[in-house]
This record gives structure tokens, sequence and C-alpha cells, in this order.
């Protein structure tokens, strides 16, 4: 039987009609209840064995530690914030701003992160007093649902509307395609192909970006302690996240260390040869990436490639050869296989790397490890990503951690490089409305001195 999706938005929206004018307390109770039991040790198992049973991808452990992580570190973000009735005022200019939640909100949910993605997102809308129905990826429905089902049974608990948390059984085109023109606002998780599609159901919309972190790499950076970071963060969830590091780019001065620091932690470098095999297990035809790469061990993408390789190796590195769609490798492969390149210059390696962004990842975010601030500095100016971080494990970084002060998400911007609306980590403010309140003031009309000064000096009034 197929999902009454007119049903389920009536349903969502009676609950967010109930609920529509509660005082912070009672919200904030309300996230309490979920975030608890989301976090709980039983449910991040029971949630994170579904995941990789359903999708075939990632790693339970790792999939336990992030729905715990994630819900925690929202929690975390939401502590003291203001998401109901008036959040800000200034006497000053005679302003008081009430906010105002959306409605109903589409979540469409990917199979990379059907569990935690919901508790990011989830726990964001119920902040703002929306109701939320969410569509999950065709391979990972269960996942999906099965997490929504908790965040219903921790809102039973509170005596709050159990209707702000639904799900589609399955996930289908046709079912989010019909679940996104019938509610009030969508936030999809994925890539450009997806994003398009949600802009086709007219309704206004936070999407994301595809991901491709490239890593900078300079001589000032400790080689074993920097491959650890790298290391630990490529290889978590098998690479499942868009912000895991797809290449490497070291420093010539600094290659032969670096490179033997990665092997040490389990690294691969493909010869000529084996790279090609690879190449041709990835990209078939020439330029679409093989899904079943995605998120899997080394040991079976080295197999599938005929490529021998040591028992201990964790990850597959390829030497890049040229920016751009010449070379796939230069992409994004949500997968356990790195590409390295070498620099001397290293604005000329920012360029370069703006040459991958613009063919793969545009907007989404990029690492550097020095502790050169120019360079940090040239990166953050001439880079077209969202998020730069700094000498950390990037996947662990990038969507908030508790050793950095990025917001916590699993929907991470990628503004109008990545036809998105925000280049920010996407949470709980993004999901408000906002009505500005203004009485007057003394009026106050600025002189020509106090609008041009500094002009009329300089050119005069011709």
């Amino acid at each position: 039987m197929s999902d009454n999706i007119p049903e389920m938005y009536k349903k969502a929206r009676a609950a967010f009609k109930e609920v529509e004018f509660w005082p912070q307390e009672r919200v904030d109770e309300v996230c309490a209840a979920v975030g608890w039991e989301l976090q709980k040790e039983e449910t991040a198992k029971e949630l994170a064995h579904l995941a990789v049973s359903e999708s075939g991808i990632g790693v339970y452990e790792d999939k336990v530690h992030k729905v715990q992580n994630k819900t925690r570190g929202m929690m975390r973000d939401m502590i003291g914030q203001k998401t109901c009735g008036l959040v800000r005022e200034d006497k000053e200019k005679g302003l008081r701003i009430y906010a105002k939640p959306m409605g109903v909100v589409a979540n469409v949910v990917p199979c990379t992160n059907p569990e935690s993605t919901v508790c990011c997102i989830g726990l964001s809308l119920l902040k703002t007093r929306n109701a939320m129905i969410t569509s999950p990826h065709p391979r990972t429905g269960k996942s999906t649902y099965a997490t929504v089902e908790h965040i219903r049974k921790a809102l039973r608990k509170v005596g709050a509307p159990e209707d702000l948390a639904q799900s589609l059984t399955k996930g289908s085109r046709e079912g989010t395609r019909k679940l996104m023109a019938g509610c009030d606002f969508v936030v999809a998780t994925g890539g450009a192909a997806l994003a398009s599609v949600v802009y086709e159901a007219g309704k206004p919309s936070q999407t994301v970006s595809a991901g491709n972190v490239i890593s900078i790499i300079d001589t000032t950076v400790d080689p074993r302690e920097t491959a650890a970071k790298i290391v630990k963060s490529k290889c978590a969830n098998n690479s499942a996240s868009c912000s895991s590091e797809n290449a490497v780019a070291i420093e010539e001065a600094a290659y032969e260390n670096m490179m033997a620091a990665l092997k040490a932690e389990g690294g691969y470098l493909c010869s000529t040869e084996e790279r090609e095999r690879l190449r041709e297990y990835y990209w078939a035809d020439g330029k679409t990436l093989n899904r079943d790469v995605i998120a899997k061990p080394a040991s079976f993408i080295a197999e599938q490639a005929k490529i021998d390789v040591p028992e201990e190796t964790r990850f597959l590195m390829v030497m890049g050869t040229k920016a751009g769609p010449e070379d796939r490798f230069s992409g994004e492969k949500i997968s356990l296989v790195l590409t390295v390149w070498k620099w001397t210059d290293f604005s000329e390696m920012v360029e370069r790397m703006m040459e991958m962004l613009r063919f793969s990842g545009a907007g989404h975010s990029a690492s550097i490890h020095s502790t050169i601030d120019e360079r940090l500095t040239e990166m953050a100016v001439k880079t077209n990503v969202g998020r730069i971080n700094c000498r950390m494990p990037h996947a662990a970084a990038n969507s908030g951690s508790w050793f950095n002060g990025n917001p916590t998400t699993d929907t991470l911007g990628g503004g109008t490089w990545a036809g998105n609306m925000t280049t920010d980590n996407i949470n709980f403010k993004h999901f408000l409305n906002y009505t500005w309140l203004s009485e007057p003031i003394p009026e106050h009309i600025p002189s020509e001195e106090e609008l041009f000064g500094d002009y009329l000096a300089k050119y005069g009034r011709n």
C-alpha cells in the first residue's frame, strides 16, 4: 500500500497548529526528550545496524558514534537559543523581532546518512516549532522510518503531538516529488541532481552541495600527526561522508616524509598500471562513478579492480595527473581512494584546487595543514567554498565537532557556487520566518557630509 501523502500532510498540519504558539520552555522540553531518546546507546546501535544492513555501506561502529555525536552536538548548539516569540529587540531603532515557524517541512534524506540526517534536521525542526515528513532514500527506508519512530516515541512521552514527525514508508522519486510539492518547505541532503529536482517542485527550500575535499599540506606541520588526522577522517565510515578528504596536495619538500606517514597509516600507492585498472572499475563509461564503490572497504575495492594489496591496507592512493574531467580522480569519489598531488608554489596550488572544484565540489569545503597564517588567509579569500578547516580531520570538523566551532549538521550548503541558498551549516536557524515590529523613533535624516563626505573630499561635487 502506498503512502497517503495528502493525509500525512493533513496530520502534520494539525500537529503544527497545536504547537505553533508554544513557549520556548515547552519547545526546549520537547527537544530534550527527543535528543535523549536518539542519543541512547541502544537507539544508536539499532539505527546504525539498520543503516549498514540496508545500504551495504559504511561502518557500524562509526555510525553508532555519529548518531550519538550529531544528536548531542545539535543539542549543544541549541542551548539558550531563542526560536519562539520575541527573539531580538533594538530599543534604539524601535524594533522587536519575532520568530515564527514555517509549517510542514519535507525532509529528503540520503542513503549515506539515513539516520543521523533525520536526527539533525528533526531536532532543528522541533526547536523551531515545525512539523516534518521525511522521504527516505529507496535503499534505506527502514533506517529512516525507525529513526522517525523513535522521535514519535519521545514526543508521546512529553505529551507533544506525535505527528510532528512522520515518514514515508518507502522512498521513491514519485513519492519524493509529491511530498515536496505538497509541503510548505523542503530541505534535501544530496548532490546537484537532487537539488534540481527540489527546485522543480516550486517550493522554498534548502539544498546542499557535493563534496570534493582537497587537503593542502606544507612543510610546517608534522607528517605523522597530519597523516593520522587525514586517515582518521578518510577512513571514518569507509569515507561515506561528503566531507571526507578526496585528495591531498603535498608541498614537494614534504612529499617523501608525508607519503611515508600516509603509508604507515595503511595507505597503498597504486602503480601506473594499477591506477588504470582502478580507473576502469570506477568509471566504466569514462564519466559515471560506479555506485558499488561507495563507502566499501579498501580490500573490496582492490579485489574488484584486480589489485593485490597488503592485508593491512586501509585506503588506496593514486597520483593525480590533471585537474578537471580529463582525470576523474580529481573529483569526488565517496570511497577509500585518495588522490595525491605535488606542489611548489602555494598560490598555484590554490588555483589548481579551484579548477578541481569547478569540475567537482564547488561551494562545499577545503582543508589545509599549515601554520602559516598568510596561507590560511589566502586560501580563505580565494577559494569558493563554504568551509575551510585548518589542521583538523576534515570529516569530523566540517559539520561540527567538540574541538571546533562549526555548527553541528549533516546538511552542508554550498552557496550560489553549487546552486544552493546558503553556504552555512544548515540547522535550526534556517527554518524560521521573522516578523519585524517597528515603532516610531526620532527622525534623523543624515547630512550630505555623513553620506558622501569622504567621496566629496576626494573628487569634489562635479
